[in-house]
């Protein structure tokens, strides 16, 4: 197994990103809140899980451990792949999914898109006992919480730097999505910066 991946980031697409390792580009699938991190030239160290297939051997990159392990935790629910795995990783954290199988909060995991309601009941019927409760966070956790609502802008705006956007075109689309961010801060959440990222690829598609 390929515990992780360590060196200069090559280059970045929406799915993924190319990290050059003794010379060899290795593909690594990410998700958009790890993707959102790197940036092309800048070194990168990213754990991994490999996934072998008949017919393919892909590679997946984490922001940590502990997403690594959620990835791999979420694969042993019938019906949940790797692809699917990154899609519950790609909207939610892995406290936010732990908390949503420990709840059986069936709504926010039917948020991911290929999960159905009755997906959603066996994930939590399978995985409660796997994947726990959400670790206990400390007293300090909540003063910090708005700064890192408030930093959505610049971790978004370099995104799309680094998926080779200008900075003309990355302002338009953070101002497309601040709305949105605002509605999260308004109800006392912070933005998701996955989710934003996709949203503002979507609107600079459309332009």
């Amino acid at each position: 197994m390929i515990a992780f991946v360590a060196g200069r980031v090559a280059a970045l697409s929406p799915e993924g990103v190319v990290v050059e390792v003794g010379g060899v580009g290795l593909s690594v699938d990410c998700s958009p809140a790890t993707l959102a991190r790197l940036r092309v030239g800048e070194p990168a160290h990213l754990p991994t899980s490999l996934v072998v297939r008949e017919d393919s051997l892909t590679l997946y990159g984490f922001a940590d451990d502990d997403e690594r392990t959620v990835f791999e935790l979420l694969q042993t629910a019938s019906g949940v792949g790797p692809r699917l795995a990154q899609a519950m990783l790609g909207v939610h954290s892995p406290d936010a999914l732990r908390r949503a199988v420990a709840t059986e909060d069936l709504a926010a995991l039917t948020q991911v898109p290929g999960i159905g309601r009755k997906g959603a009941q066996r994930i939590v019927l399978e995985l409660k006992d796997r994947l726990g409760a959400s670790p206990a966070r400390t007293a300090g956790a909540g003063p910090a919480a708005a700064p890192a609502a408030a930093a959505w802008r610049d971790q978004l705006h370099a995104a799309l730097l680094g998926l080779g956007w200008s900075s003309r075109e990355a302002d338009d689309a953070v101002a497309a999505v601040a709305p949105v961010a605002a509605d999260a801060t308004a109800a006392g959440e912070a933005p998701d910066v996955a989710a934003l990222l996709r949203s503002a690829l979507r609107s600079l598609s459309r332009a």
